[in-house]
């Protein structure tokens, strides 16, 4: 760090303190030639994210737009405000964690569904209406019932394989009978034997 007195590129710091309000770290700094302090401050710097527009537009990345969508969703609904930031939160980690500069409006939407699905049917299907922009009733109808029938699919799918894989497994009462008709088995042919050596 370059000294603003005597141009010095060597110091040492003596203070270190955390500003969460600008997100930056404040040092103080002795320069080892002249011996004058002064300050300087850190700061992370991010790599810009870009939401690309259905029509082309690029604007920078705002999570309370997000944020403030969802929230519109769950108006009326029995979900507290530690719930929403929660699945926000998720949204954005998702989001910042495996784009590295531009992600598609649509993209947004889709990661936004997922999670309202899984926390509330009603806001997802409130969120839906206005992400889908569907022109009239039958339109959402339509969807919800193709929504649906893949939801069904998907259950039948999982109970129908637990089925399988339950009647390949014997069960106790099968397992617990097995042994005791072959032990029955043996001890009468080993009685018979024993009468056999006797009337010899």
């Amino acid at each position: 760090m370059k000294c603003i007195h005597c141009k010095n590129t060597t110091s040492k710091v003596i203070d270190s303190r955390f500003n969460p309000a600008t997100n930056s770290i404040r040092r103080r700094r002795e320069c080892l030639k002249c011996g004058k302090r002064f300050t300087t401050y850190e700061t992370v710097e991010l790599v810009p994210l870009f939401v690309v527009k259905s029509d082309g537009r690029r604007e920078p990345y705002d999570i309370n737009k997000i944020r403030t969508g969802v929230v519109k969703s769950f108006v009326k609904r029995p979900i507290s405000m530690s719930q929403i930031d929660e699945l926000v939160a998720r949204i954005d980690n998702d989001i910042t964690k495996s784009v590295i500069s531009e992600i598609r409006s649509s993209d947004i939407g889709e990661k936004v569904m997922d999670e309202l699905k899984k926390l509330d049917e009603i806001a997802y299907i409130r969120y839906a209406c206005v992400y889908r922009n569907f022109k009239d009733v039958t339109n959402l109808l339509r969807y919800l019932k193709d929504d649906l029938d893949t939801t069904i699919d998907d259950d039948s799918q999982s109970k129908s394989t637990a089925i399988v894989a339950k009647k390949s497994t014997p069960t106790k009462k099968e397992s617990a009978k097995k042994p005791t008709k072959t032990t029955t088995k043996a001890v009468k042919k080993s009685s018979k034997s024993t009468n056999n050596k006797r009337k010899k």
